[in-house]
């Protein structure tokens, strides 16, 4: 299947994800507050631009299941929205006030042309690689339990099966819509390397 072949074609970015400092201070607990708290912020602005590349891929599907798939997908955005007001919540963040960073700015802007732009198969293909990763790092994390980690929260959102059920659920729209050629091989690569500068961004901000 597509969808297997391009996580499977990718492991290299995959992998330092999952090794990236941020990740592992999650996985311990003693990633510094600060990172963490900018990291919810940008997420959140993340997910807003995440929501509507979905809205616009249901708008161009070109039957009845692709767009309710799609639209179902977004519900689930909202809800991982609801989950970062919690978090903003508790980590003093007001996200009102959140200025995108430039690794973030990146980020949403190829997703939202490759939306306006690409057809619903291009927008399946760039959208799966933060699903599947996430569900990937989720999973992996919470393998390695510790007591009263402070971002326990965040591994079991991640880790559980609801949100595997989704990012499955994308990627069998991918395998669905789109062709396997190098220009959908280099936007998923394109959107797991935004990954690690995404988290890049967050550690660094910590360390300033």
């Amino acid at each position: 299947m597509l969808s297997q072949q391009l996580w499977h074609s990718h492991q290299d970015l995959v992998q330092a994800c999952l090794e990236h400092p941020f990740v592992r201070g999650i996985a311990t607990g003693e990633l510094k507050r600060d990172c963490f708290a900018f990291y919810v912020g940008q997420d959140a602005f993340f997910l807003e631009s995440f929501a509507r590349a979905y809205s616009i891929a249901a708008a161009k599907a070109p039957d009845w299941q692709g767009f309710t798939s799609f639209h179902r997908l977004a519900a689930g955005v909202l809800k991982e929205l609801e989950l970062h007001e919690n978090y903003a919540l508790q980590w003093g963040v007001d996200l009102r006030k959140v200025q995108p960073a430039n690794a973030t700015r990146r980020y949403t802007d190829f997703l939202l042309a490759t939306a306006w732009m690409g057809d619903i198969g291009a927008i399946a293909v760039a959208m799966s690689p933060c699903m599947r990763l996430y569900a990937y790092l989720g999973q992996q994390l919470a393998l390695e339990p510790i007591s009263e980690n402070p971002y326990q929260a965040w591994i079991d959102s991640y880790s559980g099966d609801e949100f595997a059920a989704l990012a499955s659920q994308l990627e069998k729209l991918a395998d669905k819509y789109a062709p396997m050629t190098e220009n959908i091989s280099l936007s998923y690569r394109y959107a797991l390397s935004c990954e690690q500068d995404f988290f890049s961004a967050a550690y660094s901000r910590g360390k300033s």
